[in-house]
């Protein structure tokens, strides 16, 4: 059997002189959940007027995953910027 548990978001829209945008941020524990990569390309749907879907464009993510017992180690490159090894 399948549950659903829903995470409450609030839509936020940045108001611009000529132009504004929505943004829809995604919790943390739905992101690990679905195993996000930085940079990840997705595309909302448009379901029926009631609802929308976030797909994957290219669901690879096994291929990203880590082999068991090790995780990515985060480090500060050159000129302070984060990278991972």
């Amino acid at each position: 059997m399948i549950t659903s548990m829903g995470y409450p978001t609030r839509i936020q829209q940045i108001r611009r002189k000529q132009s504004s945008q929505w943004y829809v941020n995604i919790p943390a524990a739905l992101a690990n959940a679905m195993e996000f990569q930085k940079g990840e390309v997705v595309e909302w749907v448009i379901k029926e007027h009631i609802g929308l879907v976030l797909v994957r464009q290219k669901p690879d993510v096994e291929s990203k995953k880590l082999p068991p017992g090790k995780r990515a180690v985060t480090t500060k490159g050159v000129g302070g910027k984060a990278r991972r090894q």
